[in-house]
């Protein structure tokens, strides 16, 4: 009885090889990227016994034994090949799946070879529709031209060109559909490398690019596996259009440009990850050649694994939108678990690595490359941006967002001190609680989520403190107040308040010339029940002047909360700053903490003015 071969491989790849050697080797410790001991198998006391958990193998120089997982567990504990799949799937805590007899094994040994060599023949054919573009790019015909013209205006040189095999596709139906018959392929063939589009309906099979500029996805060893293109006609949709998974393409499994890369990744000790074609060949245009792109998808565990194969830093350069920012804290998630050290780099504006490089130059890409921020910092930063920490709610889902990337860590005490850091961000005092937070790290923490969200949302609640209540009291019914003291009221003073919906909704409620009711204030609170709360409570109490009053006294009351309210914010910012300088600090960040510190030193200044005002008050 066998297991499948898919399921051998994946756990092969998925195993932690220094987890499963170290109980025999405990003198085990990390040297680079590997690790070094005195072997097991024999005896020595110089270690020469090294573990690449990278690309899962073992190494004895003394003894010469080495292996995998499998090897290692067969000669430690004299187990048979199914049974250390066994071993290695318990300590991996990875489920075995049901075995397969030898009839079934042979039966599924002839699929997989099948399916080898049909992917063969697709590569065959994507060879030749790969010197059939580059071919067609160099032609006289008026679109050829229009083709080069275009890349001339992106700054792609012919060096560039050649350089990654760019081509163009006529704007025909059955231009290179006649080039692969001719070659002759097959029609079952040709429609299973994708190269070509069928309508069932019409029973028509017609080329899949036409009109668009070609860029070739190459495997590790230069074989063209599948292919990008970029329409030329602004109307023409979609404007990106890749090849469909087929038996030589598997979407996730291949990075664009690696195959050219790979020697200058290996030379320089770290990749460059962008999303885009475009953005990995205009970085090369201008001479930064360690770079890889994930082709537009989102970035996988498979792609994570092929990029440790040639490096293990890497700086993340995706752009600087919502959605990039996004898929860079996936990407982050992927590549933990390899052990890599990451880096994240956002330009200016948001910009792709192509418009900032060409308005910018390689020394100021470059510049802003060494600048980037370490994986925690920018997943911190990520996890708050556009949301109030105040807010018991967005606090606990910037939380929840966070802690995903703390449980991709691989190496415990790493996992631990960035959990820490990442609590001490978050405020997170309560021990009970951290405790709690660091057990959902655990292999069944998606169960306790919802809980563990509630629990953090409970404790992220912040009080209202004496001050916000006093003022909100003393303007929900005076008019004459509010004109005199929301002018003076700066958003920067209730922002990061559990108020400030409120607030915000006084002041847009008295800049529209409307009394403050329950139907104005519902108007802009939105859903949050604690604002709700306080609303009715406020609009159920009395006012605290009566209208022939004089507006001395609670003018002189209101000016104090104001100022009040002011000297807290400036308080949790300087709190604020030194969390950030702690962050900027840990990662080596001398710019930004020396930015931070004379900030943190003038609010300082202004703090005591402020206190000084509120005295003489």
């Amino acid at each position: 009885m066998l297991y499948p071969q898919y399921f051998i491989d994946d756990l092969k790849n998925r195993a932690d090889l220094v987890r499963i050697i170290q109980p025999y080797a405990q003198d085990l410790k990390k040297k680079g990227q590997n690790w070094m001991a005195c072997c097991p198998f024999h005896q020595e006391k110089t270690p020469s016994f090294s573990v690449n958990p990278g690309k899962g193998f073992y190494k004895c120089f003394g003894c010469g034994k080495g292996g995998t997982a499998y090897n290692f567990l067969m000669e430690m504990e004299g187990l048979n090949f199914p049974e250390a799949v066994k071993r290695v799937a318990e300590i991996s805590g990875v489920m075995l799946p049901e075995p397969v007899d030898d009839v079934s094994y042979e039966r599924g040994k002839k699929q997989r070879e099948e399916k080898k060599q049909i992917a063969e023949q697709v590569i065959e054919l994507n060879q030749i529709a790969l010197e059939h573009w580059e071919k067609e790019l160099q032609g006289k015909s008026k679109k050829a031209k229009q083709a080069r013209e275009y890349l001339e205006t992106r700054g792609i040189s012919d060096e560039i060109q050649k350089q990654f095999r760019i081509g163009y596709s006529p704007d025909s139906w059955d231009g290179l559909l006649g080039v692969l018959r001719d070659f002759g392929a097959d029609d079952k063939l040709i429609i299973q490398s994708g190269l070509v589009s069928v309508n069932e309906e019409k029973e028509r099979t017609f080329d899949r690019f036409r009109g668009r500029i070609m860029f070739p996805v190459l495997d590790v060893n230069g074989r063209p596996v599948a292919f990008g293109a970029r329409s030329l006609d602004p109307d023409d949709q979609p404007k990106y259009l890749n090849s469909p998974e087929t038996p030589a393409y598997t979407k996730g499994e291949h990075l664009y440009g690696l195959f050219q890369a790979r020697d200058e990744i290996r030379k320089k000790k770290f990749a460059i990850l962008v999303e885009g074609y475009l953005d990995l060949i205009a970085l090369a245009q201008f001479g930064i050649t360690n770079v890889a792109a994930s082709l537009g998808t989102a970035f996988t565990p498979e792609q994570s694994k092929l990029l440790s194969r040639f490096a293990k830093k890497v700086v993340i350069n995706y752009d600087g939108d919502p959605a990039g920012i996004k898929a860079a804290r996936r990407a982050i998630e992927h590549l933990l678990p390899q052990e890599f050290d990451i880096k994240v780099l956002v330009l200016p504006d948001g910009k792709d690595p192509d418009d900032f490089i060409r308005e910018n130059g390689t020394d100021a890409y470059n510049e802003a490359r060494g600048k980037a921020t370490a994986f925690l910092r920018f997943a911190l930063e990520a996890a708050v941006k556009d949301r109030n920490m105040n807010n018991a709610k967005q606090k606990a889902e910037a939380i929840e967002d966070f802690l995903p990337v703390i449980a991709a860590i691989r190496n415990n005490i790493q996992k631990r001190e960035s959990f820490d850091q990442g609590m001490t961000y978050f405020h997170i005092e309560d021990a009970a609680l951290r405790r709690e937070l660091w057990s959902s790290l655990g292999p069944a923490h998606n169960s306790t989520a919802t809980n563990i969200t509630q629990k953090v949302s409970r404790a992220a609640r912040a009080k209202i403190t004496v001050a916000e209540r006093q003022l909100l009291e003393l303007l929900v019914f005076d008019q004459d107040l509010r004109d005199a003291i929301l002018p003076q009221l700066e958003p920067s003073d209730y922002e990061n308040l559990s108020t400030a919906e409120l607030f915000a909704a006084f002041n847009d409620i008295h800049a529209s010339k409307r009394d403050i009711t329950q139907e104005t204030l519902l108007e802009h609170i939105g859903d949050d029940e604690d604002s709700v709360d306080l609303a009715h409570s406020l609009l159920t109490g009395t006012p605290r002047r009566a209208k022939e009053d004089v507006m001395d006294t609670v003018l002189h009351e209101a000016e104090n909360c104001v100022f009040a309210l002011r000297n807290m914010a400036i308080a949790n910012r300087i709190m604020e700053i030194s969390r950030e300088a702690t962050l900027a600090e840990q990662s080596g960040d001398a710019e930004r903490f020396n930015q931070l510190t004379y900030e943190q030193l003038e609010l300082e200044k202004i703090r005591r003015d402020l206190q000084q005002r509120i005295v003489e008050l």
